[in-house]
Formats: C-alpha cells, structure tokens, sequence
C-alpha cells in the first residue's frame, strides 16, 4: 500500500431542509473541492467525540451528533481514507470559516452539483437514500 490511511470523520448537517457543503481552501489537500466537515479521529477518540471537537475547531459550532451512515473507504493517490459520516444539527453557535473557502446550504438533491471530493460522494449517495426513506 502507498500513503498512509486515514480515519476521518464527517458531518451531514441538515438545517431547514438544506444541507451544510464545505468548499477546502485552496491551501488544503484537495484544494477547492467541496466536502462535509469533518477531520481525521485522533487515537483514543470516539468518531462521536472527533466530529464535535473537529466542527467547534473549524466552523465554530457545537453539533447535535444524529445517526451514523455506512463507512465510505476510497483511495486518492497519495492516500487513503475511510470517511464515517454522521447526520448532525447544529445546537449552538454561528458558522466561522476557520479552514474553508466557502460554505454552501442546499437542497438535498443539488448536492451532487457541486464538485465533491471523491470519497465524499459515496456519502451523498447513502445520505440521499436515507433521506428518501425518511421522506416516504
């Protein structure tokens, strides 16, 4: 195997039937790619205990940690990556960028117009899956 794995967490969170897209800055690996907020678990670290740490340190808020989604695995180049995405709220606290460039809040079917890092994109499919199921 080339590079190293990461353990990364990451936050779909829904507000007013729109949800929270995150645009890397154009210093960050994947530069300009649109994610959901997250970061690497650190050793010890509950994925529950990274998200809410990770989303207080990048964006400023305290989240509501809601149900987890199916582990994403993908390999980049240099790296590989399995993502464990959780749906979350926001319980307190204003959106800062920290880290981003941007952020976006859209409709759950528009997400996949934005240009998505690739491990990301496993992530919408079960998320827009679950929402339907939700939905019906």
């Amino acid at each position: 195997m080339t590079g190293k794995h990461l353990d990364v967490t990451c936050a779909i969170i829904e507000r007013d039937g729109l949800v929270l897209a995150a645009q890397r800055s154009a210093s960050m690996s994947l530069p300009l790619k649109w994610e959901f907020p997250g970061g690497k678990i650190d050793p010890g670290e509950s994925p529950e205990e990274c998200l809410r740490r990770e989303l207080h340190e990048e964006l400023g808020i305290h989240v509501n940690v809601g149900k987890c989604l199916p582990a994403s695995k993908h390999r980049y180049s240099t790296f590989a990556v399995t993502l464990y995405p959780f749906i979350c709220s926001i319980g307190s606290g204003e959106i800062v960028l920290h880290e981003h460039a941007a952020i976006a809040w859209l409709p759950p079917q528009e997400l996949h117009t934005l240009d998505w890092a690739e491990a990301d994109l496993p992530v919408i499919e079960a998320y827009l899956d679950e929402s339907e199921i939700v939905a019906r």
